[in-house]
């Protein structure tokens, strides 16, 4: 199933809606503040993580994302065969996580 993007961005959100991980979060029922550094960009799916992420809403996806991007970093960093076979090991299983994880999303 290929999802476009702006259902990448809403589909996360309604689920978190959904599950109540939204509620009572500081700011709540006000507008979002100006960003200045990014006033070109489009704002949407950056805002909606923000806010997410504040709430400990984030997709799977997301988290799998950022922990293989620190397996990555552990393996141009590792001093040794062994600690780079090892940061393989775990990027292959974070990858697989996280294609499942977008599949399911």
């Amino acid at each position: 199933m290929t999802l476009s993007y702006p259902e990448l961005v809403e589909v996360p959100i309604l689920k978190a809606i959904a599950e109540g991980k939204l509620k009572g979060l500081e700011g709540e029922g006000k507008p979002l503040p100006d960003q200045v550094d990014v006033a070109f960009a489009n704002m949407a799916p950056q805002r909606a993580f923000r806010i997410m992420a504040e709430a400990g809403a984030l997709p799977e996806e997301v988290k799998f994302r950022k922990l293989r991007d620190g397996a990555r970093a552990t393996y141009r960093n590792a001093s040794s065969d062994e600690e780079r076979q090892l940061a393989v090991a775990v990027i292959a299983q974070l990858d697989l996580r996280y294609t499942i994880a977008v599949e399911a999303s």
